[in-house]
């Protein structure tokens, strides 16, 4: 599949997750990402073949992002309202809590995903604060062992 992140160019992600359809709100996991796996331990996502096709990402499920319910294996789907990019919801989207889900299942931290990545236009202004920074450092060291 190819999925749109939120970057330049779409990521490929090969699944054999049965609800991806064209247009679906998924979370998506790219190379780099930290995700809770079936021991509920976390684990890097790397660029990998399967079935000899690279992968250069995973759709998660519900226990992968923590959210305690759901079936594994079935990618974790989010409302429109949710950004393309953005990092996904601490909970179930739709899913009242529960008193007895919140005490059985353990408090998970949830992270971004990814990091957005910066534009040409940022990566050039960033680039200049860094080289007036260094320029400065280096006159204020001169002045001082004059």
């Amino acid at each position: 599949c190819s999925v749109n992140i939120g970057g330049d160019d779409p990521i490929f992600v090969v699944t054999n997750a049965h609800n991806v359809r064209q247009s679906s709100r998924l979370v998506v996991a790219p190379i780099g990402s930290t995700i809770i796996n079936d021991e509920g331990e976390e684990m890097e996502i790397k660029k990998t073949a399967v079935g000899g096709v690279m992968s250069e990402g995973m759709f998660c499920d519900s226990s992968m992002l923590g959210w305690g319910s759901g079936s594994s294996g079935i990618a974790a789907q989010v409302p429109d309202s949710f950004e393309v990019g953005s990092a996904p919801p601490t909970s179930k989207p739709g899913a009242p809590p529960t008193a007895s889900s919140e005490s059985a299942i353990p408090a998970v931290e949830v992270k971004p995903l990814f990091e957005k990545k910066l534009t040409k236009e940022e990566k050039k202004k960033l680039a200049e604060e860094r080289k007036a920074a260094r320029k400065a450092a280096k006159e204020a060291k001169k002045a001082a062992e004059s």
